[in-house]
Order: structure tokens, then sequence, then C-alpha cells
């Protein structure tokens, strides 16, 4: 049997839709402008990737953090937009 979580337990999400080569390229973005303690704070999960497109799930209390640290990034990576839902980025975009 399956424990439920509260409404209020539960981490609020948000996802990141990103033009990256690999995922591996926006983790190492994410953990040198945020260091491991950032990276767990913002408990990150890969959700999809298709072509050169990845979407990205965050904590939605990190995602100025997170996106600071991709824009900062020396790496060829770009945001392409944010969301509340994995269906408001890939219906037009993957």
């Amino acid at each position: 049997m399956k424990l439920k979580l509260k409404p209020s337990a539960r981490v609020n999400r948000r996802y990141i839709l990103i033009e990256a080569k690999s995922e591996s390229q926006v983790a190492q973005a994410v953990l040198d402008g945020l260091g491991v303690i950032g990276w767990a704070k913002s408990s990150p999960i890969f959700i999809k990737s298709k072509n050169s497109k990845i979407i990205l799930s965050i904590d939605r209390k990190e995602l100025n953090n997170v996106r600071a640290a991709i824009e900062l990034s020396r790496e060829n990576i770009r945001i392409l937009r944010v969301s509340g839902t994995i269906k408001g980025l890939a219906d037009r975009n993957l």
C-alpha cells in the first residue's frame, strides 16, 4: 500500500525546456554554478530528451538559482521556456 502525501508536504516543481548537447552538459553547468549543495536543494530530474532539447524538473524555490547557473555557464546551453506542467512544454516544443 502506497502512502499518500498531503498537498502541503509535496514538492512543487517547475519544468525547464533546455537546448543543449547532452544531459551531462546541463548537469555540469548547474554543478559548476551552484555546487553540490545547490544541486541537492534543486533536486533535478531529467524528464525527457529528444534531439537537442531536454526537459529538466527542479524544485520551485530554486528556479532562479538554476536559471542563473545555466545562463552564466560558458557552455552552449539555452533556456527556451519554463512551465509549471510538462504538458505545457511538450506539446509545443518536443
